[in-house]
């Protein structure tokens, strides 16, 4: 699988696509909102690991799509908050439509994919085993993301 195209509005007021938050050596799109325990507990990991990856040329972006009518934790406002106060080094972007999620088979909040130089589907899994699977220490083996169902809306 190639990495599907999208361009979503950030935190930052900027359109993002894949390409724009790619690195030389990969890209990990990752889907989390802000009221999950599960994105709660592991943002700073998150946070670190992005950071970690980007020093090897393998950009980051996130992606919200999460329906905040049902759940206002996860509204634009809160993920710039969010954003803002934990220095996210990498783009936060809504899902409004809940399209890239689907097109990405995201699941669950956390829920990683990690593509290679060519965008090409490396790994899909948890958290736990993402650093390794990109920079090749590990087989990515795909393993089931851990954690709180995609709120899709009605």
């Amino acid at each position: 699988m190639k990495a599907p195209h999208f361009e979503l509005l950030g935190v930052d007021g900027q359109r993002h696509t894949p390409q724009s938050a790619r690195g030389a050596n990969g890209l990990v799109v990752m889907f989390i909102c802000n009221h999950c325990p599960y994105v709660k507990r592991s943002l700073d990991q998150i946070l670190r690991d992005a950071r970690e990856l980007a020093k090897q040329g393998i950009g980051s972006i996130a992606v919200m799509s999460n329906d905040p009518a049902d759940y206002p934790e996860d509204s634009f406002e809160h993920m710039q908050r969010i954003a803002r106060e934990k220095a996210f080094p990498f783009p936060y972007v809504i899902d409004e439509t809940q399209d890239v999620a689907r097109a990405y088979d995201a699941l669950c909040t956390p829920d990683f994919l990690g593509f290679g130089a060519g965008l090409e589907l490396k790994y899909h899994g948890r958290l736990q085993e993402l650093v390794q699977a990109m920079t090749g220490t590990t087989p990515g083996k795909p393993i089931h993301s851990v954690g709180c169902s995609i709120k899709w809306k009605k």
